[in-house]
């Protein structure tokens, strides 16, 4: 008989892992499905400067720290050893090479249907992957007829491909500070952004607005007022990076651009410049497409949950898509929280079935 699990994870990132971690303490027969060829998650993917907000100790899964790092925080390389490194130490049950294509629920069971034409079963399922499969551009008008190079962040790797152009760089957060401060040492650059960019007091670091999310959290819970007007949370984190960018001046908003037209692009004030490569730093939606048959999603594929639970589908979570699906959970130092609330409620579904 074709066999049945209990749980089938879907992605092998920090969340999956976070899930296998609290798994161990159960007896549940659940495997991994990893569409990537080696560990690490979506890390290998970003660019190569990338680095976290918080010191190594302060970014870690559960129950085994990070080692330290090189520099103040540690590199995308070390973070990609250290998942490596806990996927080894606990020897969770990974598949490799499994994209998930489909999930459908039948008599009860989830069946879970892969690229290459496979089909496995579970009475419970865990999607735990991500964001960065599913990068977000704005509706520009004009967009599509842009006559030089468009790319998304999650494509960047480094700054070669800038050298010497006029790059326009999309976004105000993070993400397009930290490549506004890489490309603007080899390209001419020009930065748009929604609102006017914010950014953090140079002491405050991942850690602190972890801390802060957290006692928001906690006053949340407990029907409290929380101010966060010191520290907004969606603010810029001033990295190394971004600081030395800062004494180059080069973080001078445009504002919105209107419109794009073949080798330029608009400006609110109707003013057009002349463009060769656009980089959009503009953050991502869901990857939930593989439940788009099983369970209503928005336009950016989110779900409705209750916490990680989803409020549709018996037997289905959701876990590391960000506030959403938990407290942080979009975070190493986060996810541990709502990976082991969902693995106890997954244990007390199983144990319901039997």
């Amino acid at each position: 008989m074709e066999k049945e699990f209990d749980l089938i994870i879907i992605g092998g990132g920090q969340s999956s892992l976070a899930c296998g971690y609290f798994l161990r303490r159960s007896d549940l027969d659940y495997l991994i499905l990893d569409d990537q060829e080696t560990c690490g998650g979506s890390w290998p993917q970003t660019w190569e400067s990338l680095t976290l907000f918080s010191p190594s100790k302060f970014s870690s899964l559960p129950g085994f720290m990070m080692p330290s790092s090189e520099g103040n925080y540690p590199s995308r390389d070390e973070a990609i050893a250290y998942l490596c490194a806990y996927e080894e130490r606990y020897d969770f049950p990974i598949k490799r090479n499994a994209r998930v294509t489909k999930v459908a629920l039948q008599n009860g069971i989830f069946h879970i249907h892969t690229a290459d034409g496979k089909q496995l079963k579970a009475k419970a399922v865990i999607s735990a992957t991500g964001t960065w499969q599913k990068p977000f551009i704005p509706e520009v008008p004009g967009r599509e007829s842009f006559q030089g190079i468009q790319i998304h962040s999650a494509e960047y790797q480094n700054a070669e491909i800038f050298k010497g152009k006029k790059v326009l760089i999309v976004g105000e957060g993070n993400t397009g500070a930290q490549l506004l401060a890489e490309v603007s040492k080899v390209a001419q650059t020009v930065w748009a952004t929604h609102k006017q960019p914010e950014f953090l007091p140079d002491d405050v670091d991942g850690r602190v607005l972890f801390d802060l999310a957290t006692a928001k959290y906690e006053a949340e819970k407990q029907g409290k007022p929380f101010d966060t007007s010191l520290y907004h949370l969606g603010n810029i984190v001033m990295t190394p990076a971004v600081k030395e960018a800062r004494e180059r001046d080069v973080f001078k908003s445009k504002g919105r651009v209107s419109a794009i037209k073949d080798d330029s692009v608009v400006w609110e004030n109707g003013d057009r410049e002349e463009i060769d490569i656009i980089l959009w730093c503009t953050g991502f939606g869901f990857a939930t497409d593989h439940l788009s048959g099983l369970v209503p999603r928005d336009s950016r594929g989110r779900i409705s949950t209750e916490d990680t639970r989803c409020k549709d589908v018996p037997g289905l979570w959701l876990v590391g898509y960000g506030g959403w699906t938990g407290f942080a959970s979009a975070t190493l130092i986060g996810v541990g929280r709502s990976a082991r609330q969902t693995v106890k409620e997954v244990v007390e579904y199983i144990k319901e079935l039997k």
